[in-house]
């Protein structure tokens, strides 16, 4: 009987780059890879410490495992895994938990599939994941999230990822594009650069060895990759030059997506931002001087401790004047052994609820307003084909306009030049024309 693994990733681009990877050397070990329901030997949940209720998300997915296949060996590995092993290990039916400096060696660790009576935990403290390992995602034939920098040496105050990840350490350039031109080969047309401080690239063993900007040069000579697309950047390392060189660039797209997280200086005192809102106003400006069609995406906290109704107004006002395109909106919630969470001035959750809701709704209405500026124009789309829902497929722009055709399975994994029409209100789309794809 072949062997069988299942895996389920929660959280960031990142934790999904790393799972393939492992997934990769179960492949290697004579394991099949099969779906969460596909009663296999073996489940692998990656966890995540930044979403809400990584406990409670945990002991669902195991409960969920363990109706499928009862006898399935069980391993938690991820930040989550890094930060509460004792606390994964007492969830039952748990067989093996692994830290951050384990998680690559889990085939080794697995020398039985018998289920333990008790969970083993393999998890030596964060400062020894200071080895950097490649990663990135397969099995999407359109888009490939490709880690190229993990950890970080920054301290906000509200974050726990530098406690379950290390410090801030790197591959080489000569490995990432040599892992470019792999996925290349693999017919993929779109990579997506992920990292923890992905502009903090270059660090090895202590040491700058690198810039961010001396692999985004490189990685713009690979031939063969349609499309590169760059996760998230931090205002204060994404500089004048960077964003140049992406507005004339052959395979960089006009997409930034930037955390700000709060729009009130006070507040970013209070998180140790390393820089003001002067600044990220600045970096705004200078992407939409040089690519005004260009897609932004920013960050956001909510009811961070002493956000005031002043300040939250502050952070709203400035956002709905910001010439962005969407926001990811996080209500903040607190972490053990971070220095917010000590922090006077709570705000009540019924009021970060609300902020959160306010937010959200300035969202959905910066995305129209940027959909609505693209209407008219002609763009290339990249079509995608796992997402059919009611007989239709969807695809991106390379300014990240998604947008909404009937299902033709020709289409799947091509880049097709399209003349962006209309906006669908309700997702229920009709087309008339064949060239024509509209915008959802």
């Amino acid at each position: 009987m072949n062997k069988k693994v299942a895996f389920y990733t929660l959280g960031c681009k990142l934790n999904y780059s790393e799972t393939s990877s492992i997934g990769r050397l179960f492949s290697n070990a004579g394991f099949d890879t099969v779906d969460f329901t596909d009663t296999p030997n073996v489940y692998v949940i990656n966890t995540c410490s930044v979403t809400d209720n990584a406990d409670k998300k945990c002991k669902k997915i195991v409960k969920e495992a363990l109706k499928i296949s009862p006898n399935a060996f069980i391993t938690i590995v991820g930040c989550y895994a890094q930060l509460k092993p004792k606390e994964i290990a007492e969830i039952p039916g748990v067989d093996m938990v692994l830290g951050a400096a384990e998680k690559f060696q889990l085939v080794d660790f697995i020398t039985d599939l018998t289920k333990n009576p008790k969970a083993v935990v393999y998890n030596q403290p964060v400062s020894e994941a200071n080895q950097f390992v490649p990663s990135y995602s397969f099995g999407d034939r359109t888009r490939t999230f490709l880690k190229v920098q993990d950890g970080c040496d920054y301290s906000c105050t509200f974050c726990t990822i530098p406690l379950a990840r290390g410090s801030s350490r790197s591959d080489t350039i000569e490995n990432v594009i040599a892992q470019a031109k792999d996925i290349a080969a693999s017919g993929v047309k779109e990579i997506v650069l992920t990292g923890v401080n992905l502009g903090d690239f270059g660090i090895r063993e202590g040491k700058r060895e690198d810039r961010f900007f001396d692999l985004v040069k490189a990685l713009d000579e690979v031939e063969g990759i349609e499309r590169i697309r760059i996760s998230s950047i931090e205002p204060n390392l994404l500089n004048d030059e960077i964003i140049a060189f992406v507005a004339t660039s052959k395979r960089f797209v006009p997409h930034f997506h930037i955390p700000l997280q709060s729009g009130s200086d006070k507040i970013l005192g209070l998180m140790r931002r390393r820089y003001k809102r002067e600044l990220y106003l600045n970096r705004v400006a200078k992407i939409k001087q040089l690519m005004p069609n260009c897609c932004i995406g920013v960050d956001v906290i909510v009811g961070f401790p002493g956000e005031t109704r002043e300040d939250f107004i502050d952070t709203y006002n400035f956002l709905n004047e910001l010439n962005v395109s969407y926001l990811h909106v996080f209500t903040y919630s607190e972490r053990e052994n971070t220095p917010a969470a000590n922090m006077s001035g709570t705000v009540p959750g019924s009021t970060r609820a609300e902020r959160s809701k306010m937010l959200h709704i300035l969202s959905d209405k910066k995305r129209r307003s940027f959909y609505e500026t693209q209407i008219g124009k002609t763009d290339e789309v990249l079509f995608e084909g796992g997402d059919v829902k009611n007989g239709y497929m969807h695809g991106f722009t390379r300014n990240y306009v998604k947008v909404k055709v009937k299902y033709d399975p020709i289409l799947v994994n091509e880049i097709k030049r399209v003349h962006l029409t209309a906006i669908s209100s309700d997702g229920d789309v009709e087309i008339t024309e064949s060239e024509q794809i509209l915008v959802h």
